[in-house]
């Protein structure tokens, strides 16, 4: 399920940050790969950011380097996002995921498909 410090959907203004925390549900491991996704409407979906618990840079989209930021808390099998200098264009429903993996290569969601996911989210920026 994605937490953020509201419940349910949450909107912020252009320009403001937000925190989302969630735990993959039904993920058994305390480490492996973990990221973020989104989808907006009529869109596909996007791989935000991801990263090997294991050690290793975190990947970003080039679409939010520089403002998003991953971290993971592999004891609570939590993964967190903090969006800064949020745009219109970050609006979209959030969602975490993991997958079992025993090296940073089994992370790349381009290849990879990640098969335990939370709940979601509705993040909304307004201009």
């Amino acid at each position: 399920q994605v937490q953020t410090e509201e419940s349910g959907g949450v909107t912020v203004q252009a320009g403001g940050s937000l925190r989302l925390s969630c735990v993959p549900s039904g993920y058994p491991y305390s480490s492996g790969c973990m990221g973020w996704f989104r989808q907006a409407p009529g869109e596909e979906r996007e791989a935000v950011a991801y990263i090997y618990t294991g050690g290793g840079a975190p990947v970003y989209a080039d679409s939010v380097k520089g403002r998003f930021t991953i971290s993971q808390d592999n004891a609570k099998k939590t993964v967190y996002l903090q969006m800064n200098s949020l745009k219109p264009d970050d609006t979209a429903m959030y969602n975490c995921a993991a997958r079992a993996s025993g090296a940073r290569w089994g992370c790349n969601p381009q290849q990879y498909g990640y098969n335990f996911w939370g709940q979601g989210t509705q993040v909304t920026v307004s201009s």
